[in-house]
């Protein structure tokens, strides 16, 4: 197991130098000058090119990308060309956010998903079944930003059920970059902060949990069928088991394998996919940060970012990897 934990990591780092190699190239060749940006497109020359000199923007892109790499591997991300605080505190203040909004949609996603890819198996061919299966479909070929504007219309606009933007109401006096800020006011016995917040997070991850939701239906539903055409569970039944207890015991713990490869994948997708969904709710998360920087052309902070989830994603994978010996014996690393 630590020859392959080792092995798994040596191979993340051409992976992290290659996607940090993409970006930085897509960025500096994708046109705006971030001097500019800054002093405004009336600013006089002399000033622009005094800007780029202290921004380093002036020397070769190979220069550029040493010194970012060489500071990366430290911790050191560099200072906001926008705002000139550290990249770290600027990823620092808004990943809290996100990380709640794709917890809380990866819950929302693999109950759903779970839950009615389980029961379309079981009741295979039924009027369930074929009703499961368009809703997948649906989830899956709904825009994103199309969802949420229909969420945000009808329930917040004509219903007037919930909010519609941000993650907290200002006028409560939390801090909207707080951890957890749902169960961390619940812990601190500020329910009126905990209930708002809590009606804050629902349309948004609704939206964000459309997607994965189908997903995982899918591939419970077909990793179960699978797993009910075995051998065992032929035997299972013949010994006069219970059905409930041949789908819990035998079954589910096998079919479940896929499914966690499917979770784990989706996950990290979340955190890196949620730029559209915290657009449409002014959600003050890392996407939402990631549009704004990409619009100042603020290369440092689109560069962290891409990396903190490039390493994210990575060890999710592993994760899920490490996971599957858990969940089937057979299974061994060496």
């Amino acid at each position: 197991m630590s020859r392959y934990l080792v092995r798994r990591i040596l191979l993340a780092i051409p992976i992290l130098l290659g996607v940090s190699l993409i970006v930085f190239l897509m960025l500096h060749t994708a046109g705006g000058d971030p001097a500019e940006l800054k002093l405004g497109l009336h600013a006089d020359p002399v000033s622009v090119a005094r800007l780029r000199h202290e921004m380093g923007l002036d020397r070769p892109l190979a220069v550029q990308y040493v010194d970012f790499l060489s500071h990366a591997i430290r911790g050191d991300l560099g200072r906001s060309y926008r705002s000139n605080a550290p990249v770290t505190d600027e990823i620092a203040a808004r990943f809290p956010a996100t990380i709640e909004l794709a917890i809380a949609a990866m819950l929302l996603a693999i109950v759903i998903g779970i839950g009615f890819g389980a029961v379309a198996a079981v009741r295979r061919h039924s009027f369930f079944d074929y009703s499961s299966t368009v809703g997948a479909l649906l989830g899956v070929s709904i825009p994103t930003f199309w969802l949420g504007l229909i969420l945000i219309i009808v329930f917040g606009l004509w219903l007037r059920w919930l909010p519609i933007s941000g993650r907290v109401n200002p006028r409560l006096g939390a801090d909207p970059s707080m951890p957890f800020l749902v169960v961390g006011s619940a812990l601190h016995g500020d329910w009126p902060i905990a209930k708002d917040a809590a009606l804050h997070l629902i349309l948004p991850a609704i939206t964000l949990a459309g997607w994965p939701a189908a997903i995982i239906a899918r591939m419970t539903r077909a990793s179960l069928i699978e797993a009910l055409g075995r051998d065992y569970v032929r035997t299972a039944r013949g010994k006069g088991l219970a059905e409930r207890a041949v789908l819990v015991g035998h079954v589910a713990r096998n079919a479940l394998i896929p499914v966690l490869t499917v979770i784990g994948l989706e996950f990290g997708t979340l955190l890196g996919g949620a730029v559209v969904t915290e657009t449409v709710f002014a959600w003050p998360g890392i996407g939402q940060l990631t549009i704004t920087a990409i619009n100042a052309r603020d290369y440092q902070v689109v560069q962290g970012i891409v990396l903190l989830l490039a390493t994210i994603f990575i060890g999710l994978n592993l994760l899920v990897d490490l996971l599957y010996a858990v969940l089937d014996p057979r299974i061994r690393y060496e």
